[in-house]
């Protein structure tokens, strides 16, 4: 599929079930009016999914995405969501690979990889998350830990899919902290990454949108906005206020 960058992004994690996500869709339309110079997207937990998607049926602007998928189709795998019961209930995106689910839950690289092929395989778009613990960023093994994450991710793809995916940079000691890297900080991972598109996708590496993710707000969403490099951002916290969110999704339209 085709997006506008920059992407802004949000991520609800185990926050508002149906009712509550279909009340922050009414309040965040009222603030956001459509705009066509920006791709919004939301990732709701899975269970409002469905809620987010019939409420936004009126917003060609505003897209829905899910925070995680398995990799089989089917099977005995309770609690777990396939990529085609997540396009079925109405994503087009799918988180894939964020540090929560790789450190609480132990999500592996090879998970990781599995994963982005089950999304590309049923037409979900997924938005590979990579990132670096504190311990690791002290010990100077940022680009290493980053490079073999998104990697091992996009091993099986090809040039042609380069329009198919995105990457989400989020350093794990800046998610819910507070502490945000600095947009210079950003630039370096970012440029990280581009480089490993570039040698693996050619060219086309560089249509893969690169998104910033960690403490984000309405304060410093501008500045990063406009640090070189970044694409968009993944957003925490601050996307489960409408308002706030709505206030970064218009400084992303205005960039």
């Amino acid at each position: 599929m085709s997006w506008t960058k920059p992407v802004i992004a949000g991520n609800w994690k185990m926050n508002k079930g149906p009712r509550a996500a279909r009340d922050f869709v009414a309040e965040f339309a009222a603030r956001h009016a459509p705009a066509d110079k920006t791709t919004v997207i939301l990732f709701p937990p899975a269970i409002s999914v469905s809620a987010v998607a019939n409420s936004l049926s009126g917003r060609r602007d505003v897209y829905v995405g899910v925070q995680n998928i398995y990799f089989e189709k089917d099977g005995a795998f309770t609690g777990e969501t396939s990529a085609g019961m997540a396009k079925e209930s109405g994503a087009t995106f799918a988180l894939i690979g964020h540090s929560e689910r790789r450190h609480i839950f132990g999500e592996t690289d090879q998970a990781v990889r599995k994963k982005v092929g089950a999304a590309l395989a049923v037409g979900l778009t997924p938005v590979i998350c990579v990132g670096e613990t504190l311990e690791q960023r002290n010990a100077g093994k940022v680009q290493d830990v980053i490079t073999s994450q998104l990697y091992v991710a996009i091993e099986d793809l090809s040039a042609e899919q380069a329009h198919a995916f995105l990457v989400a940079y989020e350093p794990v000691w800046a998610i819910g902290t507070g502490v945000t890297a600095t947009p210079e900080d950003a630039s370096e991972a970012h440029a990280v990454l581009r480089t490993l598109l570039r040698e693996k996708l050619g060219a086309e590496g560089d249509v893969v949108p690169i998104l910033y993710g960690g403490s984000v707000k309405p304060e410093n969403a501008a500045e990063l906005l406009m640090a070189d490099g970044v694409d968009g951002l993944l957003i925490g916290g601050a996307s489960l206020d409408p308002e706030g969110f709505a206030t970064i999704a218009r400084l992303g339209a205005s960039t």
